[in-house]
């Protein structure tokens, strides 16, 4: 049942990541300024720039829990 609530959860990330906003205030208003497409890019790129080290630190803290769990 974990597993399917994880899989669920992942996928409706995935699904709506395109609807995140990941722009602090400053960045914001440079977007508005380079018009609707440079934006996006802009904004992806944000998101994939936060999505490295939250990986990072979901496997970390995985490896842990599991180890933990078996001792």
């Amino acid at each position: 049942m974990k597993k399917l609530c994880y899989i669920t959860l992942m996928g409706w990330m995935l699904t709506f990541s395109n609807q995140l906003m990941a722009q602090c205030s400053l960045c914001t208003k440079t977007a508005q300024q380079l018009g609707e497409g440079p934006a996006k890019g802009l904004n992806n790129g944000i998101l994939m720039l936060a999505l490295t080290p939250l990986v990072i630190i979901g496997f970390l803290a995985f490896r842990w829990w599991k180890s933990n769990q078996e001792a």
